[in-house]
């Protein structure tokens, strides 16, 4: 298993409570390896160092697991936008996160995923542990 620089966490996201989920759902989501600041934010210098180390998997009850990195793409708010890409395809983002550089990743946080089909989901984290 390859060690982690210091700062590395893994955050687990759950769907929140939605119409079809609502207690939400432990069965539903994202554990990714970013650099956390201090803050909780994800850390852009540390991550352009180790964009390898950044990995996500989609879990979501009834398809199988998908596996892929954290990628910060041109575009989106303020320039920019966080995406999980499971298929390395430069011109496709898979699931965009809403505003994931202004958001702090603690416990009881909220988030926002646009998924594949342009349909968006807030993720309530659920973890960061430090790895």
């Amino acid at each position: 298993m390859t060690t982690l620089p210091h700062g590395f966490h893994k955050i687990r996201l759950n769907l929140a409570r939605s119409k079809d989920f609502p207690d939400g759902s432990s069965r539903h989501g994202y554990e990714f390896v970013a650099p956390l600041t201090a803050d909780a934010h994800i850390d852009l210098a540390r991550w352009k160092e180790h964009k390898a180390l950044c990995k996500v998997r989609r879990f979501w009850v009834g398809e199988e697991d998908q596996h892929g990195l954290v990628v910060h793409k041109p575009g989106g708010a303020k320039g920019a936008t966080w995406v999980f890409d499971y298929d390395g395809a430069a011109t496709v983002d898979d699931e965009a996160g809403y505003r994931f550089g202004e958001h702090p990743f603690q416990l009881g946080e909220y988030v926002s995923i646009r998924d594949e089909d342009g349909e968006m989901h807030t993720f309530v984290v659920t973890s960061t542990d430090a790895v």
